[in-house]
This record gives structure tokens, sequence and C-alpha cells, in this order.
């Protein structure tokens, strides 16, 4: 097995001035905490404030025939020594007096970025990583980068979705998902992303994944679109998604829920995992969310930590929410 490198050298920082366009190097990057690159256009108040990519997947991409420059993948910071592919997300970087935090590997691949066309292939969407700014100041060629892992027993991430055509066209507030969010923060999760949908089966799709395939989200849950209407399409598009079923989750929320209403017999939501990446459905009521988490959060974290690889499948004890 490789040994992972957990250090490396600044080849290059680059910023271009508008989005889509190469990036270009420049003498010394001003990082500006919780924003980005000074002067870059995907500086911002997001996940991905800066891109990184090793040249070594640059030096055998040019070897192929290709002649890219520093930049030309849309790559922030072009780094010599270490794999940020093989990092998980939440990985601290350090260099110059800078630090980051890695929080996406890879992304979505446009067919219309620049380097596709010029050259008909693009290695950003498979070899790159993004990150956030945790400390200002200035990086530049030559400073030495060292990597951090997180620690295992961090807190998960959680992202939630909550499908309703009626709240994505602002007729009707959200209350189903910030409840949830509410919830999972109160029991030490970290939710990083909230998103409301319409109950389209493709966008669900698309989210649910960016955030296991990209995001490496521990947790997603969905709020909404199980029930039987004809536009409740939730269950179906988790399915298509999923790489493993977790089936005793559902059964379990539905088995409990039928102790405060018949009607829990009605619901259909799924539980799945896809990558690392558990996902529950749950109905769209702020009240069944409640309930439903409830149910749930209390086993959680043993099966959480399993698909994290941090505990074996066997517990000596059963984990109450976040913590042991």
């Amino acid at each position: 097995m490789k040994k992972m490198s957990l250090q490396g050298e600044v080849k290059a920082v680059c910023i271009s001035l508008k989005r889509g366009t190469p990036k270009r190097p420049v003498e010394k990057g001003v990082f500006i905490a919780g924003y980005g690159i000074e002067g870059d256009a995907h500086a911002g108040n997001w996940h991905r404030q800066v891109s990184l990519l090793s040249t070594d997947k640059v030096k055998a991409f040019n070897e192929r025939g290709a002649a890219v420059t520093d930049g030309d993948f849309g790559e922030n910071v072009l780094v010599e020594g270490i794999d940020f592919r093989s990092l998980p997300v939440g990985t601290l970087l350090y260099a110059g007096e800078v630090t980051l935090r890695i929080t996406q590997i890879g992304k979505e691949c446009h067919s219309g970025c620049a380097i596709r066309q010029r050259t008909g292939d693009c290695i950003m969407p498979r070899e790159g990583v993004f990150a956030e700014v945790l400390t200002g100041g200035v990086m530049q060629a030559g400073d030495r980068m060292t990597v951090r892992l997180p620690d295992a027993d961090r807190p998960f991430t959680a992202a939630v979705i909550t499908l309703s055509d009626k709240g994505y066209k602002g007729e009707r507030p959200d209350e189903s998902g910030p409840e949830a969010a509410l919830i999972l923060t109160e029991a030490g999760y970290t939710v990083i992303e909230t998103i409301l949908l319409p109950d389209e089966p493709e966008m669900l799709k698309k989210e649910l994944c960016r955030l296991a395939d990209y995001r490496r989200t521990d947790l997603v849950i969905t709020s909404g679109g199980t029930g039987l209407s004809p536009r409740d399409r939730t269950p179906e598009a988790t399915r298509e998604v999923a790489e493993r079923d977790v089936p005793g989750i559902a059964e379990y929320i539905r088995m409990r829920s039928a102790e405060v209403t018949d009607r829990a017999m009605l619901g259909r939501g799924v539980s799945v995992i896809r990558g690392n990446t558990l996902i529950i459905n749950l109905p769209g009521s702020p009240k069944a969310v409640r309930e439903s988490l409830g149910f749930i959060l209390g086993a959680l974290g043993h099966g959480l930590k399993v698909l994290r690889g941090s505990v074996s499948e066997c517990a000596a004890k059963p984990d109450r929410g976040q913590g042991e």
C-alpha cells in the first residue's frame, strides 16, 4: 500500500478575475479567512473558496500530449508531493501563513469548460479538491504545505433536503427542514447544507449524489415526498442513487410512528447508503420530523462510525446521539 505523503511544496498560486476562465499565477496569494484569495473570481462566502491540485496529476496529463500550464485547470493552488484526492473531507492544510480545510473532493464535470474544449479532457473534476480558508495570510510558491488528517472522533456532518412544491415556490414556509437542522445541531452534528427543492426526482438525485460523492457528508436527511400523492417520488429517487439498503431504519421509524398514528402505515420513506453517506427519508411535517429523529438518533451514532471506519460493527455499548 502506497504511503500517503503528509507534506509537499507549493509550486504556484493562481487567480482569475472572471469565472469560467483559466487562472494565472501571481507572485503571492493573499488569503482571506472565510472568503478565499483576494482578487479571485471564485472567492466568496461558500465552501469552495480555494481549489487545489497536485502537480503530479498535471505532469501525468501533459505526458499524454497536452500542454497545460499553471492555472489552466482553474486551480488556485498547485502543490507537488501531495495526492489531494486521497485525503478525506475535513483535512487541514498549512502553507505559509494560511490554514485551509478541505470541504469537497472533486466536482461535477462541466463539458463547456475551457480546458476540456481545448484538450478533450479535464482532470480537475476527478483529481482536484476544494477548501475553505480558516486562517488568512500570504501563501506563495516555495512554501511548504503540511497535512493534518481529521480526528476519527470529529463531529458528524449532515445535510437536510426539504421536498415541497409549495415551499419551493414560496407559497408556504419550510418548517420541517429547519426543524431537522436544529435537532441535528443540538445533537452535535455539523449541518453543512440545508436545501429546499420541488418534488422533482431528478433534482433530488443530483443533490444526493453531490452531497455523497463530492462533499462526503456523513448523513443526509430528506423531508417530504414520502406519501401516496403522484408527486411524492422521494423514495424512488433515493433508491435510484443508492448502493446499499439499510431497511431497518425506515422500518423502525414506521413502527414507532404507528404508536402515535395509524397513518404511519402510509409512509413510504426509505433508508440507504451511497458511498459512506447514510440517506434517510422522513415525512414532510415538523412534528413527524421531530418524532422520527427522536426515534433513531440514539442508534445513528454507532452506524455512522461504522460507515466512517472508526469503530467495528460490534459495539460494546450503544451510542447516544453524537457521542458514546
